[in-house]
């Protein structure tokens, strides 16, 4: 796919804070490419460090004691309250929860929070075909059925309104956690009661809808004042545990203790729900990836040790791409309730067997989605959505968990914004069939908010700008194509990936002390990127191909002003060796790292796009 390459062009003093700071103007320059800090951040504070310096300072070590007061988030308090007159009148609660990795690592949280402070407490995690999506009537009517007088969601919960009104009238009292966008519906100018509502840029009026729970804790509320809006559901979920602890447990020491513990639960779920490391999640990131290193609990540690793994090795990249997966695997093609289960195992006999229930559903995962994959890239090169700005793909006998894993799959093969959708159970009231699909976005289009165009055709549907689910009656679909499609503005520009370039830097600039500094910058994922450096006319000596599928290039490259360094390109290494024999010199983008071989350094750049 053809790549539009940008270098970042964002400025600052980046020699004077580099001499402020310790560092080299290469690192002060990468982080406000980040958007850390900017070009206008000159005030003086009162320590005489400038609001640049203690920005990037936070960037560079941050720590616990940078976490925000979660009494700061809107109704956290009102949230607090409800839960400790629960656990005082002995009433019984249950955690609604969600069957990805956020949801399960929310429940893990939440149960064992409340255990912690005395609640009679326990957990459902809805199945994904039997149930869908976040709290349903079925699920409300059997906690009502249970005796539960109180529901507590978690990942969840914000676009339930109906169920927790349900819930209400069959006397129980719910409290929402959730960090999804807030449902929403827009009114004409100068409709009744719209008066104060906010302004959309279509000159309409804004209402958010907010379900009718005892209190709703979620970020993305437009009247909560917390300074960060982009925690995952564990992350909203660990700040409530966090507030309980502080009026319930009197020996500080261990509170804290048990604040800390649940850290590298919530990285984990930070990095497989894919929420960007800036400010709050790159600490809690950060500080739950070091506890991780050192985890004593037994389901993580199994985990690890089954996908060979050294514990003290994991980090974004193992999270993100072999235990995440795995996690997610349970809610996908079983229930995410064994992942949970694992979490919970007191021994190490006991969470061997769930681990590897779950390496074995990933790795059937794994085959299913290859099919998958092909199969719809097949039928968007054979049929009529070759031209489709947004891509919509109907394949009926898909597993519907993996929907959304490769609809992820179209995206990145084509940059364009891409549903699929296969056939569900059950029927609308006109005895339609259903279908069931799930979306995943481009930078550059808002899923949830283009869906809401669309919400007179689908019968529930949520999300964020990024990803959404959706049901709607079968004969619907070809419809919602059409309008999909028809309202969207993406023009071809918009479409090609982009690539930005951190600093087009030469080699030779190219120092093990530098390379030693980037380190500081981790951790890497979304809105963290990895620094990416460039050089122009560069000659490829001596390229290899290796790898069972011929995807490891090694080579080394020549500057024209005669550097050289060694190099390796992971991708299709036949056609990297054909492009570098038509083209006697190539520009190149990099990251440099350093290779370690039989206990002897040497300096080497991994090559990840070239031309």
């Amino acid at each position: 796919m053809e790549e539009k390459w940008m270098v970042a062009a964002k400025r600052a003093d980046f020699n004077g804070l580099g001499k402020k700071l310790g560092i080299d103007p290469v690192i002060v320059r990468l982080i406000r490419n980040r958007d850390v800090f900017s070009e206008e951040d000159t005030a003086v504070l009162p320590d005489g460090r400038t609001l640049a310096e203690e920005k990037i300072e936070k960037y560079i070590r941050g720590s616990l004691k940078d976490l925000y007061d979660p009494h700061l988030m809107k109704d956290m308090d009102k949230g607090c309250a409800v839960i400790l007159s629960a656990i005082r009148e002995g009433l019984k609660i249950r955690i609604i929860g969600d069957y990805d990795i956020d949801g399960i690592m929310s429940s893990y949280i939440l149960l064992t929070g409340l255990k912690e402070i005395g609640a009679d407490v326990d957990v459902r995690i809805p199945e994904r075909i039997r149930d869908g999506y976040g709290l349903n009537e079925n699920l409300v009517r059997q906690a009502a059925e249970d005796g539960v007088n109180l529901m507590v969601t978690c990942d969840n919960g914000i676009a339930a309104a109906a169920q927790i009104a349900l819930a209400n009238s069959l006397g129980m009292r719910a409290v929402v956690t959730d960090h999804h966008a807030v449902p929403f519906a827009d009114h004409e100018e100068g409709e009744p009661g719209t008066e104060g509502m906010e302004k959309t840029e279509e000159g309409k009026r804004r209402e958010y809808l907010l379900p009718p729970a005892e209190a709703v804790i979620n970020p993305h509320r437009a009247d909560d004042a917390y300074p960060f809006e982009g925690l995952c559901g564990a992350g909203v979920a660990f700040k409530l545990v966090s507030a309980l602890f502080d009026e319930v447990l009197t020996d500080a020491a261990y509170a804290v203790k048990k604040k800390e513990d649940y850290l590298q639960f919530v990285a984990i779920a930070t990095i497989g729900d894919v929420m960007e490391l800036k400010d709050e999640n790159r600490i809690l990131v950060r500080e739950g990836l070091k506890r991780l290193h050192r985890t004593e609990n037994p389901g993580l540690l199994e985990l690890i040790r089954q996908n060979g793994i050294e514990k003290e090795a994991v980090d974004v990249y193992h999270i993100g791409f072999v235990i995440g997966p795995c996690l997610n695997a349970s809610g996908r093609l079983d229930t995410a309730e064994r992942a949970l289960e694992m979490l919970c195992a007191k021994t190490v006999e006991e969470a061997a067997v769930l681990a590897g229930d779950l390496v074995s559903l990933n790795a059937s995962r794994k085959e299913m989605t290859i099919q998958g994959a092909e199969k719809a890239i097949s039928m968007v090169e054979e049929g009529p959505m070759r031209c489709d700005r947004v891509l919509v793909v109907y394949l009926p006998d898909c597993h519907e968990s993996l929907a959304g894993i490769i609809a992820g799959r179209l995206k990145e093969h084509y940059n364009r914004p891409s549903f699929v959708f296969t056939d569900a159970d059950g029927a609308d009231e006109n005895g339609e069939p259903m279908v069931k699909g799930s979306g995943r976005s481009i930078e550059t289009y808002s899923m949830y908010e283009e869906l809401c165009k669309c919400k007179d055709l689908m019968t529930k549907f949520g999300g964020h700008p990024m990803a959404a689910g959706v049901s709607l009656p079968k004969e619907k679909l070809d419809q919602l194509r059409r309008e999909l499609n028809g309202n969207c503005t993406l023009t071809e520009e918009q479409m090609t990936p982009k690539v930005t370039i951190d600093v087009p830097m030469p080699l030779s600039y190219i120092r093990e002390d530098l390379i030693r500094q980037l380190e500081v910058l981790k951790p890497f994922g979304n809105g963290n990127p990895k620094p990416l450096f460039a050089q122009s006319g560069m000659m490829v000596r001596n390229p290899r191909v290796f790898g069972k599928n011929r995807n490891v290039c090694k080579m080394k490259l020549v500057a024209e002003d005669g550097c050289s360094m060694d190099a390796v390109m992971f991708g299709d290494g036949d056609e990297f060796i054909d492009y570098v024999q038509s083209h006697r010199r190539i520009s190149v983008i990099y990251y440099p790292g350093i290779d370690t071989w039989q206990g002897r350094n040497s300096l080497q750049v991994t090559v990840t796009s070239y031309r």
